[in-house]
């Protein structure tokens, strides 16, 4: 989604919102990937100018399927990140290249991209995308996703205030 006239533009607020057919179509709250989808939509859609780049990485690049058996083993004990690992991936499989790509075919000059994943950042830059700044996309943990948020926040380096106490977690915004 391209909201205004981004072409030459420079400091252009975006979001790399992968896709999440669980969170963002059937509203699950294992996840926050419906919350944040929502709300990269509504803060570029008040500003001049931005974008909303919706790529086709199901489960962290590793498919629908993969996502779902992962699911099976996070009941059964595991954590995101282990779980993905025992079905013999990453714990994030995701490439934004194609991004970098499309920002290119966009005539965009540089960035403000909305995220918490620092990799986001870090492979934007090695294909040859100038990050500008990264801005904060937190979004409220509740209970079902409390402890997905803080394995993110502890485990894969996402920039979240995360505060574990038991089962619970909360992601302050």
């Amino acid at each position: 989604m391209v909201h205004g006239d981004v072409s030459g533009q420079h400091d252009v607020p975006t979001r790399l919102h992968s896709e999440c057919l669980t969170g963002d179509v059937m509203g699950s709250l294992r996840c926050d990937c419906r919350e944040q989808l929502e709300r990269a939509l509504k803060e570029t859609g008040a500003l001049p100018f931005g974008v909303v780049l919706y790529l086709r990485q199901e489960g962290r690049g590793i498919g629908l399927t993969n996502k779902i058996r992962a699911y099976r083993l996070q009941e059964q004990g595991l954590d995101t990140v282990d779980a993905n690992r025992a079905l013999g991936f990453d714990d994030d499989e995701r490439d934004y290249g194609i991004a970098a790509a499309m920002l290119g075919a966009l005539g965009i000059g540089s960035v403000r991209l909305m995220t918490n994943n620092p990799d986001k950042v870090r492979q934007l830059e090695a294909y040859g995308v100038t990050v500008a700044a990264r801005l904060p996309h937190v979004v409220r943990a509740n209970v079902h996703n409390a402890a997905y948020l803080a394995t993110k926040a502890r485990r894969s380096g996402h920039k979240l205030d995360v505060e574990e106490s038991g089962d619970e977690a909360t992601a302050a915004e």
